[in-house]
């Protein structure tokens, strides 16, 4: 077994096959015990390693997991006859194992070999050896932690003196052109890092490219001063010197001082005479007056509400010395306006100065380097040029010196992590320092006590008042709804609904009503939220790209999903990867703001995010949409199943379903119902995506699954997604989904009082049943046909009753065949369900032919069927029980056993209200009252 730490952390066998490792953080505690071999690690720092941010409380359990199956791994592989051992010492952990096994110990060892050798041909050997050893950026694949993130950065200062070491091990050889090709790769990944760009100088000077090397010195002094606002250094300016002292002794010039004017027209600084020492930087001399400084921007127009922000900022900024307040939130949520606002706000609160910089964490231009940054700060306090400090850590200790006694605001705005912020903290206890950010810098928190201030989304009054404070009140007065409506489609999000506002009032003639239907388009709706080049869709653009390799690959794939909630288990489906990925890219996009973390192992997904990330899968992502749908149908059959215990499924999977990977659990017919309830939306989408996509055999199903929560909330207007059913069961060529499509539907719409349209879809529900051999479905559609059949003649006798205060004969004989022939087909349906075994379908003939008998005056057969259902009822679910006590209590009663029916009538109310059923609750407290029984309510 070989261990890798120069490239993505990995573990793999003797033929190079890797181990499964997981999550990132399991490759972070794998990292940090293999840079620390036969070290006890202890928990404390492991946990600062595995986690960004404060970590949570169960952290340590979550360490012992990952401890543990590393082991698991270990064992399973063999580990232990190589002399590998993962074991716990007191509060550490010790990785036993040989040195060699380690990528990083063995590119260590060769490279101490080479400095030994005093051959350079050999030194070019083991040189070359030690960097094959690297495969991309060390410790990749690993939490941004500080400990991580040091320890990579050492890694690669340890590559980087090797490659210059190799090349100085060629120049030794006279193999001028392989040390420039060696050094050349590495200063395009490196620009700004003068001894490599002087070594590349000197080399392409020695293999007669005079004109290439001085090429190299201008690009790189226009890039630090456009950069960093500096002239090269000794090492560039040494390397220049020389350069042009090989140029004027091959053209066989004097040695004679270099006229400093002529050099620098021609496009470079002052150098010293050849043979004569560089000058170095002047001494600081006495510290200057310190200025007022004022770097702040413009107060932000149109600013609006932000109460609650502006209150906890003033809390996070109060009592502690130094505090550190930091803004964070997802792109567009407006931060930066948040903290100009109250910089502004605060102005006399700091009479030394307000500093502010955009670090660029999160922008298309590259980041602010830190030493820059810091000769801004240093020039806007009143240091001049001349007398700058020479390297970053004297540039932050003059800043820190500087500011160590002053009441100073600094505005660090757009850091794209902790390592960015921490060397551009001030020194002085009076100073606050307020950030903002995309991330949530938890590091930060843990390092330099700094509170965070959360921003989300505007609430919808906030989101109007902004649109009115950009558009003037009047137009929002006009057309409030529409203003509203708006600010939904907008997320909120104070960017969208400024670059609605600037559409708006750069087309006067479109109203607020007709520019909401536009955006109601998800198609257009990122388009119509851009202006030039400011949108929604390039804010988060810049945030996707900062993302570590997984979370990036999870949000790429997170397009398909049709709601706004979304778990672990639904994540992973989307992705095609496993649940405890899911969960680690889902954390790492939580910390970036895209997703929002609302539970344990739950986040909301804003339809703005959602629309983005669809966006970047050209056309439909037909495979992800799959995934997705299958993912759904088996989480629905789990919820069926624990919402209606003992009841069998009312459909099956579509042929060619993916297996399920990760489904959620649920404990109980309330946890289900709770779940079918909060994803009604994200399943409505689902139908329609599935419809939409011609995945009509997926459609029906997601539709028909969904009728535990129909049954329980009947007339909450599911019809316009129950008629998809039929449409796509036909589609599908499917009688079966056809018929219980037709028979769920034509029930609910008999339950609404629309008899006549219930009987359009229940007519035929039967026939199709018989067609496709479903005697259980067959059992269904008969019942659901008797029960509309039944209210249709209730409402043609109400109907006559008003017209002509009396029924006619025809009339009578029609209602009077109804009724006839509604009990007929519940007798049928009861003899289907039965030979069909099909329990609960037994019990809801047996409870429907009881109502019926009752109504029909045949108390006693009444009596009889409810009993017999109430006999198989106690596996199936508490509503149905209820209604069969009620309908028993109540036949009991009409044939005069009034003691047994408020017995059975008390236990259906007393059961009710244990399950909060309201109706069955309703009904036993009726039939109760009409026996004379008062009940508590």
């Amino acid at each position: 077994m070989q261990f890798r730490v120069l490239g993505t952390v990995a573990a793999v066998t003797d033929h190079g096959d890797p181990l499964p490792l997981g999550p990132a953080k399991r490759h972070s505690l794998l990292a940090v015990l293999l840079l620390h071999p036969d070290t006890a690690v202890t928990v404390d720092r492991l946990t600062g390693a595995l986690w960004e941010e404060e970590p949570p409380r169960h952290s340590r359990t979550v360490l012992q997991g990952h401890v543990s199956r590393l082991r698991a791994l270990f064992t399973e592989y063999g580990a232990a006859a190589q002399g590998i051992e993962l074991v716990t010492q007191g509060p550490a952990y010790v990785l036993r194992l040989p040195g060699a096994v380690v990528d990083a110990h063995r590119f260590e060892e060769l490279l101490g070999a080479a400095r030994s050798l005093r051959e350079p041909g050999e030194a070019v050997s083991v040189l070359r050896d030690a960097l094959a050893l690297w495969r991309g950026p060390a410790l990749a694949g690993t939490v941004r932690s500080p400990l991580l993130e040091n320890a990579a950065h050492a890694l690669e200062e340890l590559r980087l003196a090797a490659v210059e070491e190799l090349a100085a091990a060629h120049e030794r050889l006279g193999e001028h052109g392989a040390a420039a090709a060696v050094l050349r790769a590495e200063v395009a990944a490196n620009p700004l890092r003068e001894p490599l760009i002087a070594g590349l100088m000197l080399a392409l000077g020695r293999a007669g490219r005079q004109s290439d090397a001085l090429d190299w010195f201008h690009r790189t002094r226009r890039l630090l001063a456009d950069q960093l606002g500096v002239g090269p250094g000794a090492v560039l300016t040494d390397a220049y010197t020389a350069l042009l002292r090989a140029d004027a002794a091959e053209a066989s010039v004097p040695s004679a001082p270099v006229v400093a004017g002529a050099v620098a027209g021609a496009g470079a600084p002052p150098v010293a005479a050849p043979g004569a020492a560089v000058t170095p930087d002047p001494p600081a001399g006495p510290a200057p007056a310190l200025a007022a400084a004022q770097l702040l921007p413009r107060r932000p127009r149109g600013f609006t509400g932000r109460e609650r922000e502006l209150a906890a900022l003033d809390r996070a900024t109060a009592g502690a010395p130094g505090p550190i307040a930091m803004i964070t939130g997802s792109a567009g949520v407006g931060k930066t306006a948040l903290s100009l606002h109250w910089a502004h706000l605060r102005h006399a609160d700091f009479p030394d100065g307000r500093l502010f910089v955009d670090l660029r964490g999160y922008s298309p231009a590259p980041a602010r380097d830190t030493a820059a940054v810091l000769r801004e700060f240093l020039l806007a306090l009143g240091v001049p040029a001349e007398g700058m400090p020479g390297t970053p850590e004297s540039l932050g200790a003059r800043y820190r010196e500087l500011t160590g006694h002053r009441r100073m605001l600094v505005v660090l705005d757009n850091a794209r992590d902790s390592a960015q912020v921490r060397p551009l903290l001030p020194g002085g206890e009076d100073c606050v320092t307020l950030i903002t950010s995309r991330d949530r810098l938890g590091g930060l928190v843990a390092s330099d006590a700094a509170r965070p201030v959360p921003l989300a989304a505007l609430p919808a009054a906030q989101s109007t008042a902004l649109l009115a404070a950009v558009l003037g009140p009047d137009l929002v007065a006009a057309e409030p709804e529409a203003a509203v409506r708006l600010a939904e489609l907008c997320d909120g999000l104070p960017l969208a609904l400024r670059v609605a506002a600037a559409r708006l009032a750069t087309s006067p003639h479109r109203g607020l009503a007709a520019f909401a239907g536009e955006l109601s388009d998800e198609h257009t709706r990122l388009d119509l939220l851009r202006v030039e080049d400011t949108g929604v869709a390039a804010a988060l653009g810049l945030t996707v790209r900062q993302l570590p390799e997984p979370a990036r690959l999870m949000f790429h794939r997170l397009g398909p999903h049709t709601g706004a909630t979304l778990d672990t288990c639904t994540a992973a489906a989307l992705a095609d990867c496993a649940p405890a990925q899911a969960a680690a890219a889902l954390d790492q996009l939580a910390a970036a703001q895209l997703v929002v973390e609302a539970g344990p192992h739950a986040y909301v997904l804003h339809d703005l995010v959602r629309l983005y990330a669809r966006s970047l899968t050209p056309g439909c992502d037909r495979d992800g949409l799959l995934r997705l749908l299958d993912h759904r149908l088996h989480t629905l059959l789990a919820a069926s199943a624990a919402a209606e215990p003992g009841g069998e499924p009312c459909c099956a999977l579509p042929p060619g379903a993916r297996p399920a990977v990760g489904i959620r659990t649920f404990d109980d017919r309330a946890g289900a119902l709770a779940w079918y309830s909060a994803e009604r939306d994200a399943l409505r989408g689902a139908v329609e995506a599935a419809a939409a996509a011609g995945l009509h055999d997926r459609a029906w199903r997601l539709v028909l699954l969904q009728w535990p929560l129909i049954v329980w909330q009947v007339r909450d207007g599911w019809v316009p997604l129950l008629e998809r059913g039929p449409a796509s069961a036909e589609l599908d060529g499917d009688p079966g989904g056809q018929s219980r499509a037709r028979a769920l539907l034509g029930w609910v719409l008999s339950e609404e009082g629309r008899p006549a349209e219930a009987l359009l879809q229940l007519e035929r529900a039967p026939e199709l049943a018989a067609l496709a051999g479903d005697t259980a479905g067959e059992a269904i559609a008969r019942i659901n046909l008797a029960v509309a059949l039944t209210r249709s003649g209730a409402a043609e006798r109400d109907g006559s009753r008003e017209r002509d205060g009396a029924h006619d004969r025809d009339g009578a004989a029609e209602q009077d065949g109804a009724r006839e022939r509604a009990r007929d087909l519940l007798v049928r349906a009861l003899a289907l369900a039965e030979r069909a075994g099909h329990t609960e379908t037994v019990t809801l003939a047996h409870q429907h032919l009881a109502h019926h008998l009752l109504a029909d005056g045949s108390p006693a057969e009444a009596a009889a069927h409810a009993a017999r259902g109430l006999a198989l009822a106690p596996r199936l679910a508490a509503p149905r029980r209820v209604a069969l006590r009620t309908l028993y209590g109540r036949a009991l009663a009409a044939t005069g056993r009034t003691g047994e029916a408020v017995r059975q009538l008390g236990d259906a109310l007393r059961e009710a209200r244990a399950h909060a059923y309201e109706e069955g609750e309703k009904a036993a407290r009726s039939a109760l009252a009409a026996l004379g029984v008062l009940t508590d309510r």
